[in-house]
């Protein structure tokens, strides 16, 4: 199957600059202008924008569907509501559950993965616990938190045929960062998160390996000028990313620019921790095992308040990191694109428009709204 975008915008080396794309069999073969290609279908991209699909590290569903009790077909539900958000990848985050609910949510992914499927790629998943602090739990359930059991994990890869590339885990819980190593042998990012550990310990979980923060600023220790924390600890290393949720919610715009000031728009990985109510209006959901109300697009515990995950998109993100920082497009793409990429180690293939890499691109419009979003060269949805 042959695809050609005429005449659009498209987003290359951190600038737009004017050509044809092609796409065959999934893949981006060729970008210049004046193309042609026999027998491919034609999309007049006069006045669009092209830039690489954007891609979800941590989100818990949408469009009616968690993540933790979603069947194979509800996963296809999320990936055709993504795609209409302008996310062609996503990782499926698991909420702390129990050993029989967190296998089952890994059989169902084996099972959509085997399926004829369309709209974003559900590329893997990733595990929010159960290795956490109590203290910092946030949405989690304090009863299913536990300490690092390398066997668990190991069995959960061995279940997911080497599919669970990130997991979430507190510095303080004892013997995380020693553990920390050996996640990474099975192939899986570690991020440090809900967490209250102080600087040392957070440092100590860096220095073995730890890549990331978990939502940057939220369910964490707060940086104090005698005791910096967490916060501070992934804030001042250069290596780490850091999640954030631009919602206007979790971060104040102006920590936002704060965070990105410090860390440089290279480390910073825009996430929507968006739950099954993303795309849907207020009302009651579940969040894995919790109750959540949401009340003008705010999601919290109906017991405690507490805020649980958030009901934005990728499009929405997008549109908000541009108001917050008042940046071009082009300096914010890649905490949508490249840097999520990069982090997860699939760079070679997603996260850029080149030729070779998978044929994921979305084309925006004037106004930088998700017009057409096609994924791995399928036309998946089109602005009404």
């Amino acid at each position: 199957m042959k695809t050609l975008l005429k005449g659009g915008l498209v987003y290359r080396n951190h600038q737009f600059e004017k050509a044809d794309l092609l796409m065959e069999d999934g893949i981006i073969k060729k970008i210049g202008k004046g193309l042609s290609a026999e027998g491919a279908e034609v999309f007049s991209m006069e006045g669009k924008k092209l830039v690489p699909g954007f891609i979800d590290i941590h989100t818990h569903g949408s469009a009616g569907v968690d993540v933790n009790a979603a069947t194979k077909e509800d996963f296809e539900k999320i990936c055709k509501f993504q795609a209409s958000q302008g996310t062609t990848s996503f990782l499926g985050s698991v909420l702390t559950d129990t050993r029989e609910q967190t296998l089952w949510c890994i059989d169902q992914y084996n099972q959509w993965k085997a399926m004829e499927h369309e709209g974003a790629t559900l590329m893997g998943i990733h595990l929010e616990g159960p290795f956490l602090a109590a203290e910092y739990k946030g949405a989690m359930p304090e009863h299913l938190l536990q300490k690092p059991n390398m066997e668990l994990l190991k069995e959960y890869q061995q279940a997911a045929g080497g599919d669970i590339r990130y997991i979430t885990v507190s510095p303080e819980v004892e013997g995380i960062p020693e553990f920390i190593p050996d996640m990474k042998s099975l192939g899986i990012v570690v991020a440090i998160g809900h967490s209250g550990a102080d600087y040392e310990t957070a440092m100590k979980a860096i220095k073995n390996g730890a890549a990331a923060a978990t939502h940057t600023g939220n369910a964490m220790k707060l940086l104090h000028q005698h005791f910096p924390a967490i916060w501070g600890a992934v804030l001042e290393d250069d290596e780490v990313y850091c999640e954030v949720i631009c919602d206007g919610r979790h971060l104040h715009p102006g920590t936002v620019r704060l965070i990105l000031k410090t860390k440089g728009y290279d480390r910073v990985v825009a996430i929507t921790d968006s739950i099954m109510a993303a795309g849907l209006p207020d009302g009651q959901y579940k969040l894995g095992v919790n109750d959540v109300v949401v009340v003008d697009g705010d999601a919290k515990l109906a017991d405690t308040g507490v805020r649980a995950g958030s009901t934005l998109t990728t499009g929405k993100a997008l549109t908000n990191l541009l108001a917050f920082t008042g940046k071009p497009l082009e300096d914010i793409l890649p905490l949508l694109t490249e840097n999520p990429a990069k982090l997860l180690g699939l760079d070679g293939r997603i996260g850029f428009l080149e030729e070779g890499r998978d044929a994921d691109v979305v084309a925006l419009d004037e106004a930088n709204h998700v017009a057409d979003t096609f994924a791995k060269g399928k036309y998946c949805y089109h602005a009404s």
